[in-house]
């Protein structure tokens, strides 16, 4: 009878198998007890490896089931007519079985392998987009305005300051005339900005730096904050922003101005669309008086925003600056071909679009939480040069 395995060595498979399985219950069990936000970053790590070495092997798994669905059938067959085990084993091409092993190792080391990179070098991969936004609506003073726009930065991702100063480095020497940053500061406490100030301090332009809150900066996903600290929590996340430099737009607008002329720049709390995101918005607070203004940029972090109200009720607003779906971390961008699984959810999820005279931005974020990388979909550092069309 032909046996891949010894039983000694098939034992130790299998202790291997419940081991993880076990551990799988107690990772469970401790995220229930014990929330993920309060998690420290190695134990984050270590249980990311853990969970992308099961996610590979249940790839393996399903690579294989055909392949075992016909031994299934021969066992059955066999025992309907009665026919030794001997010669159900030898039925079975040796060669065969072996190259199906095969080729699930390397469906299962292959993304696995991928995965790790994403971790390893992936999540700091940064890359610049160039863009250009032209519009009839645009003041000529403005011709040529270089905004930069960064993202989702998730500090509390970060395991110290060097790597977000790497991306700092990359957006000053874009020489930008004016820095939006599009929300998500934090993945869950302002406490996770502690150590960074100086680096968020570091970014400055001639026409300012200007931040919106995304649905992380709340502390939303935290569920255990005693009285009056998720109030305190965002107020201290204002501050940060403020001791930076940054100007920080809470339902209101200010006007840009350059050689007498001027542009609005409005801005406003999260307002998502999908997925019973949280609507602290208020597009008629932001608006009110931004009329005036020949050409609008409207930083909102959800674009789903722009889906479900900017496109329908404010068709004057031409160009929206969003961030919020990350790409899922994940996908291909290549000359050709753009995919993320994040369009099953997000029509509007990475780079430009354009619906009649308006546009929408959607920055790929320049952290990441949840998978602690990213494959394919890299950190995003974005540079639009205005242009009188």
């Amino acid at each position: 009878m032909i046996q891949d395995f010894s039983q000694p060595k098939k034992s130790i498979w299998q202790y291997i198998i419940y081991g993880m399985l076990a551990l799988d219950v107690i990772i469970v069990v401790t995220a229930m007890l014990y929330p993920p936000t309060h998690w420290n970053m190695v134990f984050r790590i270590f249980v990311a490896v853990f969970f992308l070495f099961l996610i590979c092997k249940v790839f393996c798994v399903i690579f294989l089931l055909p392949e075992d669905l016909v031994r299934g059938v021969r066992w059955i067959v066999a025992k309907l007519k009665s026919t030794p085990a001997q010669e159900i084993a030898e039925g079975i091409k040796i060669s065969r079985a072996k190259f199906v092993s095969r080729a699930a190792l390397v469906v299962t080391a292959i993304p696995f392998a991928g995965f790790i990179y994403g971790m390893i070098r992936g999540g700091y991969k940064y890359r610049v987009h160039h863009v250009k936004v032209p519009s009839p609506n645009l003041p000529e003073a403005f011709d040529g305005f270089k905004i930069i726009q960064l993202s989702d930065i998730h500090t509390g991702s970060f395991f110290n300051t060097h790597a977000l100063n790497k991306a700092i480095d990359i957006a000053l020497a874009q020489k930008p005339d004016l820095i939006l940053f599009t929300g998500d500061l934090v993945n869950n406490e302002a406490i996770e900005t502690q150590g960074f100030e100086s680096t968020y301090s570091r970014l400055k332009a001639p026409y300012g730096v200007y931040s919106v809150l995304g649905n992380h900066d709340y502390g939303d996903y935290k569920n255990d904050w005693g009285p009056g600290e998720k109030v305190k929590n965002l107020e201290m996340l204002k501050t940060v922003q403020k001791n930076a430099g940054w100007r920080l737009l809470m339902n209101e607008h200010v006007a840009l101005q350059k050689n007498g002329q001027e542009i609005a720049l409005i801005g406003i709390e999260n307002w998502g669309g999908n997925m019973h995101f949280p609507k602290y918005g208020r597009m008629d607070l932001a608006y009110k008086g931004a009329e005036k203004y020949p050409f609008k940029i409207l930083m909102s972090h959800d674009p789903s925003h722009w889906d479900k109200q900017v496109s329908t009720q404010y068709k004057d607003v031409d160009l929206t600056l969003s961030g919020h779906t990350h790409g899922m971390q994940l996908g291909i961008e290549i000359p050709g071909l753009k995919w993320s699984p994040a369009k099953y959810v997000y029509p509007h999820w990475g780079g430009l679009y354009k619906q009649g005279p308006q546009y929408l931005y959607v920055n790929r974020g320049l952290g990441f939480i949840g998978y602690p990388g990213r494959l394919g979909i890299w950190p995003e550092i974005t540079v639009l040069e205005l242009k009188k069309a």
